[in-house]
Formats: structure tokens, sequence, C-alpha cells
């Protein structure tokens, strides 16, 4: 029963799950619509994309070494110094004066919420009972909705009604009790050193890969951006030549190998994200730089995206049976192009409700093949990397994320897209952002052709 997770002592730790999953989640929707503000504010238009690049990229880094550090430092260190990065960047974003200032906070912020969210997850499989771990990850995904839906929302009111800065600030009472539930729900305890030395020079390599394809944006130049960009696409592919070969790997051996079902799901899990960053980033400011739009209004129509995904994902896990589980993936896959090319087809024709149908069914594209998806590419891996493959996937998700911002700005900037919006203008070249998403969309529905159904077990005579 779900009340069994509030009983017998077990309601600080769910509390504290939930609450950091929450928090990660609010906080990744809830700058959504009020960083438009912020970045026109203080002139920072051309690295609005950036906000989303760097949190990402740091949220990529802390994620993965959590494992690790929690091995080293215990869960209820980790969680409180990542709590206190978190509040720093919280408090360095919510109090800046220019861009360079505020995209230091977002760093500090996806380096807590990076840690805080894979430290939640390993709390729940180490603190609660295993018969109760499924209901608490669902309890986790149902907080995650809301506050995916809610954030946009609230980040707009706040900053409608008060500042871009309350939007921000509003997080410090949340990440204050969570603080109080880690010091209640997790047992001080020094951690034994154990495990192999994390990776840290190819983590370090695909943070800088990333970083090199979002410095093409601004790079001021044709011939620099594309150097930039050569760079970086260069160095992620150098990770994962060299990790192929190491003993200690950070992806499963086939990784987007194509030909294999493991390989071409990871291509998925990839590049749809990184088509749908092009709404993403730059639908919250066109509707308001552009489309003149509230930001409460704004927010609402960037939150049925993440609403829609939901119940989607819900109606989809009725059925019994794992036998709609490559038709969703690829169904799921081919929504996510008809609902980019929407967006880029209605942006001249500034309707709110075609643009909001166009959520509906971006939404629903991810909602309907996501956590089959996932399951695939989990269940194709080998044994001996089952628990590796399954654990990447939200890495992945984040870098596609993370890529795709980078090149929504790139292409923002280079057509002088960005330009017009921080004058309030509109130049009607959002469509090609959105265009060049739904362009990554379709490759990605191409190579889910390529993810196969897992054969079925043999009977056991």
């Amino acid at each position: 029963m779900w009340r069994d997770l509030f009983r017998r002592g077990r309601a600080s730790v769910t509390l504290t799950a939930c609450l950091g999953e929450g928090v990660y989640a609010l906080n990744a929707f809830l700058t959504s619509t009020s960083m438009p503000v912020a970045v026109l504010e203080v002139g920072g238009v051309r690295f609005i994309a950036w906000s989303t690049t760097v949190y990402l990229v740091a949220a990529i880094v802390a994620g993965s070494t959590a494992g690790f550090l929690m091995g080293r430092l215990g869960a209820r260190r980790l969680l409180l110094v990542a709590a206190l990065l978190f509040l720093t960047g919280t408090l360095v974003a919510g109090t800046a004066q220019g861009m360079v200032m505020i995209l230091v906070g977002r760093g500090f912020q996806g380096a807590g919420e990076g840690a805080i969210a894979a430290a939640c997850y390993a709390l729940v499989a180490e603190r609660l009972p295993s018969a109760l771990v499924p209901k608490a990850f669902g309890l986790m995904a149902m907080v995650w909705a809301v506050a995916a839906f809610g954030g946009p929302l609230l980040g707009g009111l706040l900053t409608e009604t008060l500042s871009w800065r309350a939007a921000f600030l509003v997080n410090l009472p949340l990440i204050g009790t969570f603080i109080l539930l880690v010091l209640q729900a997790v047992p001080a305890r020094e951690g034994a050193a154990r495990g192999s030395a994390v990776p840290f020079g190819r983590m370090g390599g695909i943070a800088a890969g990333i970083m090199l394809i979002a410095l093409a944006a601004v790079a001021g130049s044709a011939g620099r951006s594309a150097a930039a960009a050569l760079a970086g696409v260069a160095l992620l592919a150098a990770v994962f030549v060299v990790d192929r070969r190491a003993s200690v790997r950070l992806f499963p051996r086939d990784a987007f190998r194509l030909g294999t079902t493991q390989g071409a799901g990871l291509w998925v899990v990839l590049l749809m994200p990184l088509g749908q960053a092009s709404t993403s980033v730059y639908l919250p400011i066109t509707l308001q730089s552009a489309w003149g739009w509230r930001p409460t209004a704004a927010g609402a129509l960037v939150g049925v995206m993440a609403l829609s995904w939901s119940a989607a994902a819900l109606l989809v896990a009725i059925p019994s049976g794992t036998r709609w589980a490559i038709p969703c993936i690829r169904f799921g896959a081919a929504l996510l192009v008809v609902g980019l090319v929407g967006a880029a087809l209605v942006v001249p024709m500034r309707s709110g409700v075609l643009m909001l149908a166009c959520q509906v069914v971006i939404g629903t594209g991810f909602g309907v093949g996501w956590g089959f998806l996932n399951q695939a590419v989990a269940a194709a891996a080998p044994a001996q990397d089952r628990d590796l493959a399954a654990a990447l996937g939200p890495t992945v998700q984040s870098a596609g994320y993370a890529i795709g911002a980078a090149l929504a700005g790139l292409v923002a900037n280079s057509s002088g897209y960005a330009a017009g919006l921080a004058a309030h203008l509109d130049n009607g070249r959002a469509g090609w952002i959105f265009g060049i998403g739904a362009g990554v969309a379709a490759v990605a529905a191409l190579l889910s052709l390529g993810v196969r159904a897992a054969p079925a077990p043999a009977a056991v005579e």
C-alpha cells in the first residue's frame, strides 16, 4: 500500500527523496519562464541557451560522480554538500547583476541538483524495503510531473507579480526544508572508500565537448563557430573511443553502435531531447518578447508539454504485456517530429491555440514511448552491462538537452533571431530554430526503426 511509505519511520526518507526530486524538477522548469525576463534585463539574450547548457553539463558531471562520492563521503554528507552547492547557486543567480553571474549560479545549481537527484534514487534503494522501492519511484515520478507542470506557471506568476529574481529565490525555503529532512532521515556515518576510481578525465572531456558546442553559438564568426562545433563533436567522439578500451567504463560496450538495439536506442534517447530543446529554450522567450505574452500565460503554455508527457505515460502503462512497446517507441518519435514541424509552421501565425496543440503533441510523443525506450536499451545490454545501461538513460537525456540548447543558440545567434528578441522584434526566424529541431527528431524517428523487442526468455523445464 502507498501509505506504507509513510509508516514505521519511513516518512522522512520518502519525503526527502520526493522533495529532492521535486526541487530538481521545479528549478529546471521554474526558470524557463523567468529566464527570458532576466536576460532581457541584464543584456544576455545571446547567452540564454547557455543558461540551460551550463546547468545540464554541471548536473551530468555531478550526477555521474554521485555514486563514487557517496561511497567516500556517505549519503548524508553528500546530500548536505550538494544542497549547499544548490543554495549557493540560487543566491548567486537570484542576486546577479549580469549574465556572467547568472551562468555561474546556474552552474552551481546544476552541480547541486545533479548530485541530489542521483543520491535520492540511491537513498530510496538503500533505506526502503525492496517491495516499496517501485512505489517510491512512482511517487517521485508523480512529484516530478506536478513540478514540471507547475514550475513554468509558478515561475511566470512570480516574475509577473514580483520579479524574475523571486523565481530563483523561492527555492531557498525548499532547500532549507530539504536540509532539515536530510538531517533527520539520513544517519550520520563515515563513508568507507570503495570501488574503482572515477574516470574524471573522460567525464571532463564530455563536459568540455558540450561546452565547445555551446561556445560555437557566441564565437562571433562562421569560421570560429564551425571550428568550435567540430572540436566539440571530435572531443565527444574521442571520449567514446577511449571509454570502449578502458577497464572502468562510463558506457556499455555497444553504446551508440548502430546495428544493435542498445546503440540505436541510445541514439534515440540522445536525439529526441536534442531536437525538443529548441522549443524548451526559445519558445518561452518568443512568447514573451516577440508575441508580447505575460510570463504567467507563457508559463502555462510551456507547462502543457510536461503535463501531456505525464498523462500519455500513464495511459500507455495501463495495457498489460509488452507487445505495444516497440510500436509505442516508434509512434512517440514520429509524434515529436509532427509537433516540432507544427511549432515551426505556427510561429509566424502567432496562434496560441495551435501552439498549445503542438505542445500537447510534443509531450505525448515523449510520454508514449519514453519509458519503453529506456527499458529496451537496458534489456538489450549484456548482463554485465545491464546496470550501466539502465543508469545511462537520464545522463544521455540531459546531454541531449544540453547539446540541443547549444545548437539552438547557435542558430538563433547566427540568424539574427536573438538580436531581434533583444529589441522585442520578431524577424520570423524562430521557425528555423524549431525546424532544425524537427530535423534532428526526424533522424531519431528513423533510428527508432532499429530498436527491436527483446527475445522472450526461454522456458524452464
